[in-house]
């Protein structure tokens, strides 16, 4: 029999390219209801589906909930950032600008790094606050870059001050 987490990862990949609906959610929420309402795990899943159906105002309240009970290090910085972005698609851009400051400041070296970026980018554009955004967005991807670290982190820091 598969593990608990293998039945979630399967529900995953089969809704893969797929716009996920109603069937989805019914069959994340039946594998979650194994482990319980109080199970931070479960939570994040339910409310990932809901996300990924376009029902960010039900994914919320979810995933503020599954960070509320605990997540693991894989999990929690995934909540996060599934948080800020449905919260940026509802209007709350204070909040999911909080969310991921923080996360950013908190967790430096984390692998979900850039993914913070990303979102913290698309939240400060959301704002009125585009260079802000790119400047974000440019030093996610500074590192990565094989030559000219120096130039374009000075770059990524002049264009944000066209927000001003």
């Amino acid at each position: 029999m598969s593990t608990w987490e293998e039945r979630i990862e399967a529900v995953w990949a089969a809704a893969s390219g797929e716009v996920v609906g109603a069937e989805i959610i019914a069959r994340i929420d039946a594998i979650a209801a194994e482990r319980g309402p109080d199970d931070g795990r479960a939570v994040f899943e339910r409310a990932g589906a809901r996300d990924s159906a376009g029902r960010e105002a039900e994914a919320v309240d979810l995933y503020r909930r599954a960070l509320a009970l605990g997540l693991d290090e894989e999990h929690r910085p995934q909540a996060v950032i599934q948080l800020a972005s449905s919260l940026r698609n509802v209007g709350e851009l204070d909040e999911a600008l909080a969310l991921v400051v923080a996360e950013a400041q908190e967790h430096p070296d984390s692998p979900y790094r850039d993914a913070v970026a990303v979102v913290h980018a698309l939240v400060l554009a959301s704002s009125g606050l585009p260079a802000r955004g790119l400047s974000v967005a440019l030093l996610a991807l500074v590192p990565h870059l094989p030559r000219y670290h120096r130039s374009m982190t000075a770059y990524a820091h002049e264009i944000a001050d066209h927000d001003t």
